[in-house]
């Protein structure tokens, strides 16, 4: 286990490594740059002269270090975040990356693992339901609820709960802390507003999420429902709640699992839209910013934690694997196999 762990850390060393090196260099292909985004802010706030804005460019490009080749530039931030720690310094927000990742990063990561309990937990039991409740009333409610949820686009929902909730129940929507607590220390009372607030936004964005994990465990668990060790269990008289939680159930869960991987970076990108729109501090509108005004670095940075996210997810879910279903041995290959 050791070894496969060291194996799959490495790998995931390298996948960042070329992730970061494609984002940085893609990243700088549209025409303009920092300095051209910086200056046109200058010009619409009435703080620079046009007649200034050539010599201004190419002194800022030189102080910033952008009139150097991007594999120059790459490096330099590279080897800063690998010798020092540092991931550059954000143009558009005057301040250190790491600073800006450090405002909004523990919050979106908090609002992931919160929907991904909320999507889990209640995905599930329904999927569940619905497979053991074949063609019921109950499987088509949840089925056409499930495709319902697939269809409405997140930034939707949110816009409609949040007229629903001021509306009629008098609930201010926004934000993940009230007035009150938003520059308050950190007590029982913050943590309990902030678990409030995160509801709306778990609802939001995990709707999709939950109605496709649904119609997952619903089909697989119907695939292993009529395979003969199920009819054969049933037919020795064990009980039908132990039939399907002791055998079917751990193995239609298996794609589910393995696909943590990809739905912890998903629920982070598909956050952006819902986070403007909820007034969130999370990752998704910083890094929305940063490509309106080509901050690269910040860019590059909040790419490489969102691929992060998704190698870690993608671990965690190889781990998990092994312990639900004893099938599946870590080979000599870093992949799990049966």
């Amino acid at each position: 286990m050791a070894s496969y762990i060291v194996r799959r850390v490495l790998i995931a060393v390298f996948t960042l490594f070329v992730i970061s090196f494609l984002t940085f260099i893609i990243a700088q292909l549209p025409e303009g740059d920092a300095v051209t985004a910086y200056l046109q802010r200058m010009h619409e706030r009435g703080g620079m002269a046009p007649g200034r804005s050539y010599e201004s460019m190419a002194v800022l490009r030189e102080y910033w270090g952008l009139d150097r080749p991007l594999i120059v530039q790459y490096w330099d931030w590279i080897w800063g975040i690998i010798s020092t720690g540092e991931f550059g310094y954000s143009w558009s927000n005057n301040k250190s990356v790491a600073r800006v990742i450090n405002e909004r990063l523990p919050f979106t990561i908090f609002l992931a693992l919160f929907t991904t309990i909320l999507v889990w937990v209640w995905a599930i039991p329904v999927g569940i339901y619905s497979a053991i409740r074949k063609n019921s009333i109950g499987d088509y409610v949840f089925t056409f609820a499930g495709f319902m949820g697939l269809a409405i686009p997140d930034f939707l929902l949110g816009l409609v709960l949040m007229y629903v909730l001021f509306a009629y129940f008098d609930m201010s929507v926004g934000g993940l802390f009230s007035g009150e607590y938003l520059t308050a220390p950190w007590s029982i009372a913050r943590a309990l507003d902030l678990i409030q607030h995160l509801i709306i936004p778990g609802i939001v964005i995990g709707t999709a999420g939950t109605a496709g994990l649904i119609r997952i465990m619903r089909n697989n668990l119907l695939d292993e429902l009529q395979k003969p060790y199920v009819i054969t269990a049933r037919a020795k008289g064990m009980a039908s709640w132990k039939v399907v939680v002791k055998y079917p159930l751990r193995l239609a869960i298996n794609p589910l699992i393995s696909g943590i991987g990809g739905m912890l970076p998903g629920l982070l990108s598909g956050d952006a839209i819902v986070s403007v729109v909820l007034s969130l501090p999370t990752l998704g509108p910083t890094l929305l910013d940063a490509l309106l005004n080509e901050d690269m670095e910040l860019v590059g940075t909040s790419i490489l934690m969102y691929a992060s996210l998704g190698v870690i997810g993608v671990l965690i879910s190889d781990l998990m694997l092994v312990v639900v279903d004893p099938r599946i041995k870590l080979t000599g290959s870093g992949r799990g196999n049966t």
